[in-house]
């Protein structure tokens, strides 16, 4: 391969490198993972009578919802509770 030759092929290469860094940057591409406003959490860390592994509790104050979480260290698992619906179990309306 001659001189020109390879010139030319960096200069291609910079000319594309150059064009993927102005179509990164020159628009906004909004993430859609969560819908509606994020949740407002509260985390608690607890006991479990007669378990043996830490709990923490998790308190979602947007949806008032609970949910707890424990690292199963025997398995190697993370072990959690399903949510539940804080104002169905303490009969209030939400706000």
């Amino acid at each position: 391969m001659n001189k020109s030759t390879a010139t030319w092929a960096l200069i291609a290469l910079n000319v594309i490198l150059l064009l993927m860094l102005v179509s990164r940057h020159g628009i906004d591409q909004p993430a859609f993972a969560q819908y509606g406003r994020p949740g407002d959490y509260l985390m608690i860390p607890g006991n479990v009578v007669g378990g043996n592994n830490a709990v923490v509790y998790i308190v979602d104050q947007t949806s008032h919802q609970l949910a707890a979480m424990s690292y199963d260290d025997s398995m190697g698992t993370l072990v959690t509770m399903p949510p539940v619906n804080l104002d169905r179990v303490l009969g209030t309306a939400a706000r």
